[in-house]
């Protein structure tokens, strides 16, 4: 059974940091493409960053610079630190997965970024 449960989500002012993390079971992260989606308010979901089983990652241009996905195979978990949160970073944020053939999601964890 895979599952992906996110967590570290919160309420902060704009400047500030948050890391979320998604622990993985009935799969091993370091072997497969994770994903990190928000989806806004009123808005289509969008990835924002992902890590691939090299370790290389890539970034949507609205996070560059700002937000730095990383893994931890000890753990199985995946991280996303963004800095210098800006309101519109306000979101649902969720882990992805693909594998057996179809996609896996958590639940998701809410970010809110607001003065």
């Amino acid at each position: 059974q895979v599952q992906l449960v996110e967590s570290g989500g919160g309420l902060v002012q704009p400047g500030e940091s948050l890391r979320l993390s998604c622990a993985g079971s009935g799969i091993s992260v370091s072997g497969i493409t994770v994903h990190w989606y928000r989806q806004a308010p009123g808005k289509e979901r969008e990835m924002a960053a992902r890590v691939l089983p090299p370790g290389s990652t890539s970034y949507a241009d609205a996070v560059q610079g700002r937000f730095t996905v990383s893994r931890d195979d000890a753990k199985n978990t995946v991280y996303l630190q963004m800095n210098n949160l800006k309101p519109e970073d306000t979101a649902v944020y969720y882990c992805h997965v693909f594998t057996l053939g179809r996609p896996f999601w958590g639940q998701g964890t809410q970010v809110t970024v607001s003065s």
